[in-house]
């Protein structure tokens, strides 16, 4: 099958073709660990879970590397202000140490609460100093430095190339710099490769800088990393010099991924990444998430309205990737409905059995609801540069027919393949999450079902009331009950 993306190197939704026949190498840029994640930080991380699902429903090897930012990420992008550990530290009341192992857990436990596939390699900032050192020694050879009083910098002007990838206007930046561009530097779009520590003033995180990139110096010069340098130095380190696929918001696209691009092509002279995919933001309430103007949410505060993030996953999944989101608490709520609609027909499969043929379902008969070209579609939407909107049409269409369809008409073992396919590609654990019922429920139904054939409504409608008293609610047809899990 045919992978599209919309690659932002090209332009254009191109064919996905790896240097590999079967392998796919991704970077993603993972998170600052300064905080807890906001819904709009983890709606990224949903979009690019779902590429990895469909790199492997499509048989892809996948080898992933997502960077955890412990380290040199400063709160304005151009390399200067506090750096965020630092600045978290202070709030917190603890090491700038202290503050990264602790978010980085709780970002992991995010992870793993949305259902996301974890990357082989979740790499920490502080564990590649010594590579992101190797790789501004490299560029100081190529001559792409220069050191100024606060740092070493890359010269944006020795790499022609540096405004393509965002098509950057450099002259108008120029033009409409701020008054605290730092004027030492020789060119506004020039960053910071190695910060150097104030004099005076002692860090949790620095290190020596070595002697041999800096001009001669009597005492020893401590430092730390530019945030744009972890992600060259810890993804050619572990994925090679040139990826097939790098992953992030569309903010990084004029500074962060621009920088990337500059500083790893500088040294290597080969394409950084062939496919360049990026997200657009999520906004709550039509305002973008800020902390200062406090409308960000976390999945705790999600959880404590009553949400789960599988929940949140699904209103994510309801979007494309590259469409601005707006999250609203009715929206959410509205993605839990649907969510718990689907449960209820994935516990369907505790109800039907192998009554009919799997042959006889591939024909399509009148009687049978077919969910083979169901799972291929879904495939193929997602397949699609991303498309989960349509995969959840198709979901929608189909589980529609299976709940007009009769039981008997309802393949066991396709119902469970098809279900499979949806957890699969979508993570939403719609098999985890939907268990059978006990025995003594069961008999419950039973008797109730004895009561409404010898019309002792009464009876009927106590046995109801127990049966939701426990948490399953019944739908009755014509010659059936079909019990559902109650809100």
């Amino acid at each position: 099958m045919t992978l599209r993306f919309h690659n932002t190197l090209t332009g254009n939704i191109d064919e996905f073709v790896p240097q590999t026949p079967g392998k796919a190498l991704i970077y993603t840029c993972g998170p600052t660990v300064y905080d807890y994640a906001t819904i709009g930080n983890l709606a990224s991380y949903i979009y690019w879970d779902t590429l990895v699902r469909i790199l492997m429903a499509n048989d892809f090897e996948v080898v992933r590397v997502m960077n955890i930012t412990d380290v040199g990420h400063l709160t304005s992008d151009a390399d200067e202000g506090e750096d965020k550990l630092e600045k978290g530290a202070k709030r917190d009341g603890k090491t700038a140490w202290e503050i990264a192992s602790f978010y980085t857990a709780a970002f992991i436990d995010a992870m793993n609460q949305l259902n996301l596939i974890k990357p082989q390699y979740l790499a920490k900032a502080t564990d590649y100093i010594q590579d992101q050192l190797n790789l501004v020694r490299k560029l100081k050879d190529k001559g792409f430095t220069y050191q100024i009083s606060d740092g070493i910098y890359f010269d944006t002007s020795k790499f022609p190339s540096y405004a393509d990838f965002a098509h950057l206007d450099l002259d108008a930046q120029k033009a409409g710099a701020r008054v605290e561009f730092n004027p030492e530097k020789r060119n506004h779009s020039d960053f910071a490769l190695w910060k150097f520590t104030p004099t005076g003033t002692k860090r949790d995180m620095e290190w020596e800088t070595p002697a041999d990139l800096i001009e001669e110096s009597d005492e020893k010069v401590m430092g730390f990393p530019g945030w744009h340098l972890e992600c060259s130095a810890i993804s050619m380190s572990i994925l090679g010099e040139t990826l097939d696929i790098h992953t992030g918001g569309i903010d990084h696209i004029p500074v962060h991924h621009s920088n990337e691009i500059a500083q790893s092509e500088a040294v290597t002279g080969k394409r950084f990444s062939n496919f360049w995919l990026h997200n657009e933001f999520l906004k709550v309430n039509g305002t973008k998430i800020s902390k200062s103007l406090g409308n960000f949410f976390t999945l705790a505060d999600l959880e404590n309205k009553g949400f789960t993030p599988i929940d949140f996953r699904m209103f994510v999944l309801q979007g494309n990737y590259r469409n601005e989101g707006n999250f609203t608490l009715e929206g959410l709520a509205a993605a839990k409905n649907r969510l718990h609609n689907w449960r209820n027909v994935a516990a369907l499969r505790h109800q039907t059995h192998d009554t009919i043929q799997a042959d006889e379902e591939k024909n399509q008969n009148e009687k049978t609801v077919s969910l083979y070209a169901s799972s291929q579609a879904i495939i193929e939407a997602i397949s699609n540069d991303l498309g989960t909107p349509e995969a959840l049409r198709i979901i929608d269409d189909s589980f529609t027919k299976i709940l007009k369809a009769r039981l008997k008409n309802i393949n066991h073992q396709t119902l469970i393949k098809f279900l499979s396919t949806i957890d699969y590609t979508l993570g939403l654990r719609l098999v985890d999450s939907t268990p059978d019922i006990n025995d003594d429920l069961k008999q419950l139904i039973i008797e109730r079902n004895s009561a409404r054939i010898a019309k002792n409504w009464d009876k009927a409608d106590e046995l109801r009331k127990k049966l939701l008293e426990r948490g399953i609610v019944l739908r009755d047809n014509e010659n059936e009950s079909i019990w559902e899990y109650k809100d």
